[in-house]
């Protein structure tokens, strides 16, 4: 079998809404795919940005379409900078996920903005982008998208667990990939941090220190998304339209909801990982770095839960979205119809050639 390489950048933007994380990245494949990532950043987004982005699931499409201009002309800026500073060349491509600004693939739509052609005029590279749209169209959720990395790169883990805007799982049943959103995680824990000062819950101190309204708990648990069978999948605006004004009509303190929805993702997690001792648990995402919600899932699970190494934490989304490029380029599939629910497996991705 012959030996493949390839040399791309991998540019994803979370709905946590922390940055932009770039990852300049080897991919080589002999009988088994292996990745390496070689340089690394996390652009922070400005305040006003965040507050474009934060806002923008509210937009017309009319005005959805001219904030997709701003934000492609942002993005190639963003990553230009980072390939000269990292004195890059001879990239195969560069493959974004874009940002998700709505997400409803039961209405038949989902859109990512920063995946127009211009990126790929502007950088003067191929680009391989908008990888959710084809799987609603098959009729799929449009995510998770990240278990063929899972399965191809880290399959030697029970579970692969991400912990960024929202929570999702992948693990294999009967030789099928399944995997799904749990729960939302800093898209509600950073909103409540910012209100006292702060970007995000720092190790969870803030939850550690505060009570649980159990109350509040209970009825988050019996929300109805929790009792659905997977595929299923999450969007901000189901955080806007029903976490929020719950927590809001609670009347707790910040202090107190950070508390609580901490121990509410903790239950969740922990409901949908089996407790052996023999299973393991990949963690990556921000909310690898909560100390404090760690220690909770540890608490609630027997299995072993294993933080890698910071940049893997960090950076495995993109990584992956990487990873998706690369097979889009070779028409091999990278997204799994066990997963999303789509009509069948295929290969997602538009490329845009300079």
């Amino acid at each position: 079998m012959r030996r493949k390489q390839f040399r791309v950048l991998g540019v994803m933007s979370g709905t946590s809404l922390d940055g932009i994380d770039l990852a300049y990245l080897a991919f080589t494949s002999e009988e088994h795919w292996k990745a390496s990532i070689l340089k690394a950043e996390t652009i922070p987004y400005s305040q006003k940005w965040v507050e474009a982005l934060k806002t923008s699931a509210e937009l017309s499409r009319p005005d959805i379409a001219a904030l997709d201009e701003k934000y492609t002309d942002y993005l190639a800026e963003v990553i230009q900078q980072f390939i000269q500073k990292n004195k890059i060349e001879k990239l195969d491509a560069v493959c974004s996920h874009g940002h998700t600004v709505l997400h409803q693939p039961a209405e038949g739509f989902t859109i990512q903005i920063g995946n127009l052609p211009k990126l790929a005029t502007i950088l003067q590279q191929k680009v391989v982008c908008d990888f959710r749209v084809q799987d609603v169209e098959l009729g799929g959720q449009g995510a998770p998208l990240v278990p063929i990395g899972d399965r191809l790169l880290f399959g030697d883990y029970d579970y692969c667990l991400n912990l960024g805007g929202f929570a999702n799982i992948s693990t294999e049943i009967e030789n099928k990939r399944i995997a799904y959103d749990i729960c939302p995680v800093n898209t509600v824990l950073n909103e409540y941090a910012s209100r006292l000062g702060f970007a995000f819950d720092s190790d969870g101190v803030i939850a550690r220190n505060a009570e649980v309204n159990q109350d509040l708990l209970k009825e988050l648990t019996e929300l109805s998304f929790y009792q659905q069978k997977p595929p299923k999948s999450l969007g901000i605006e189901w955080v806007n339209s029903v976490i929020f004004p719950i927590l809001e009509k609670s009347e707790s303190t910040s202090e107190e909801i950070i508390a609580t929805f901490t121990e509410h993702v903790a239950v969740q997690l922990s409901e949908n990982i089996q407790h052996h001792s023999s299973q393991k648990v990949l963690v990556t995402g921000g909310g690898a770095f909560n100390t404090y919600l760690i220690e909770l899932l540890q608490q609630k699970t027997k299995s072993q839960i294993i933080l890698p190494q910071k940049n893997l934490i960090e950076f495995k989304e993109a990584l992956i979205f990487g990873f998706l490029g690369v097979l889009r380029l070779e028409n091999e599939i990278n997204v799994l119809a066990s997963v999303t629910g789509a009509s069948k497996n295929h290969s997602s991705g538009k490329i845009f050639e300079v």
